[in-house]
Order: structure tokens, then sequence, then C-alpha cells
């Protein structure tokens, strides 16, 4: 079941709760043999997270004991790109990862580098979960401005500029040229003039709009981009999606009947 993105609320932290409970039902079938153990002889995992609010289940779970209480031992190594966490889980460094990006892995299986499987889904693109910001005083005015224009993207040939891309050709508009550069990075950028507009993820979206008093221009979670799963918790261990197979789906149960909506009904 597709999660929604997190809202400042006691709502909102109810809902962060059940998903920090979630990931821990998720993660507790993972012993797949292999892996290693904590002295005290809780199973340790490694997984790979992004700096998003996707990955906010991720960290409750551990801060709040979760883990614990389900006998793992769970490390979270941050990345900046989902690309970057490619090369740990083919090596086995990493066991799973949040917040990751299907496209990164879905080019990835079809270049047969990688034997992909999905344990979860992740999240669904809601309304404003991401955003085309421009600087306050920018002269882009709609949508159609950004044509031939510099939108900055945290990976290129990605999630990013493919759902805005589908979006502007529902709208006849031009596209833009896409330049690199990771989301903390994004605020920088803009406002130095390296780049035209952003296309900003959560929590950076608000905190560029914050600090720069940034605008947004297009709502990238509209149009067809809109309810499209967007990202999961990929593996490359078949031992490991077999004893998952039933543990993820009463872990996302268990979250639906704690309140969580799916993406983008809230």
């Amino acid at each position: 079941m597709p999660l929604q993105r997190l809202r400042r609320s006691r709502s909102g932290t109810t809902r962060a709760a059940a998903l920090a409970a979630a990931a821990a039902l998720i993660l507790a079938g993972c012993d797949s043999g292999g892996t290693s153990h904590s002295a005290d002889g809780r199973q340790q995992l490694t997984v790979a997270a992004l700096p998003l609010t996707d990955s906010v289940a991720l960290y409750l779970a551990r801060d709040r004991g979760l883990f614990a209480k389900e006998g793992l031992d769970v490390r979270i190594q941050p990345v900046q790109q989902s690309i970057q966490a490619l090369p740990a889980l083919l090596k086995g460094q990493v066991d799973v990862i949040a917040s990751a990006n299907y496209v990164t892995y879905l080019q990835a299986y079809e270049k047969g580098t990688l034997d992909l499987r999905i344990l979860a889904e992740g999240v669904r693109i809601a309304p404003h979960m991401m955003d085309v910001l421009v600087p306050k005083d920018s002269a882009l005015k709609s949508p159609a401005d950004l044509a031939g224009k510099k939108v900055a993207v945290a990976v290129l040939n990605n999630i990013q500029s493919l759902t805005l891309n589908a979006i502007l050709d529902a709208r006849h508009a031009g596209r833009p040229v896409y330049r690199q550069i990771l989301f903390p990075q994004m605020g920088p950028a803009l406002q130095r003039g390296q780049v035209d507009a952003a296309h900003a993820v959560e929590p950076f979206d608000t905190a560029i709009q914050g600090e720069l008093g940034a605008r947004v221009l297009l709502d990238g979670g509209s149009g067809p981009a809109k309810g499209l799963p967007v990202d999961g918790l990929p593996t490359v261990d078949s031992v490991v999606w077999s004893l998952l197979a039933g543990v993820s789906l009463d872990g996302m149960n268990w979250a639906a009947s704690q309140g969580v909506a799916p993406a983008g009904n809230a």
C-alpha cells in the first residue's frame, strides 16, 4: 500500500509512527542466513537511505527502538543519490535501500546488472511532493517559460526529468535543459543563478522556499505524475525476498489499519 506524504500535524505524527512500525515489520524478515549478528545476538542489517521524507519511517523505527524489538540491529547509511547505493547493493555492502527511486534500479535491471526484487512499495507521487521552484523575482511566470531553461535535478535521465517532461508534454509546453545538482546544493545554485529553476523534493522543497523566498512555478506531482509509484525497498537477495513476501504485506496492512492513507488522498 502506498504511503502518503507526511505533514507537520498531529495526524502526521501518528501516521509517521505507524510507518515506523511498518518499517520494523518489513525488515524483521530479512534474516537470509548470511548476515552478521551483534554481540547481543541481534541480526545486523545495513539500509541505504536518501535524506528525503520518504525515509522518515526508517529513522523513526530506529530511534523508537522498533527494530531492536524485532531482534534487528539496523545501520542506516546515508546516500545523496539513489544511483550511489547501487554498487553497494550489488556487492552486498548494504542489504536494502530505502526511498529507492524505481527508475535507477529498473535501468540497471534492463542492462542485466541487477536482479531486482522489490520488497515493498514506498510512496506514490502526491501534489507538491516535489516542485519546480524559481527565485521570487524570476522572469519565468508559467510552465511554458521553462522551454530551453536550465533546471536542476538530482540525477540526469531519471525520475525528476521523466515526470517533468511528461507534465510539460501534457501541457504542450517545451522542455528545459537539465543540470545535475545534488538536493542540498540546489538552493545555493538557484540563488547564484547557475540554474533558472530547481526541481526539488521534500524536505528541500520547503527549505528552499523558506530560506530563499522561492516560489512554485509548477507542481511536480500534478498531471500525469500524480499517483505514480516512485520508490520502494529493493534488494538483490532472493532469500530475503522469499522471507519478506508475507512480512511486507502484513506490515503495510498494519500501517493502513493505523490510518495511513494512499498518497494523494490526504
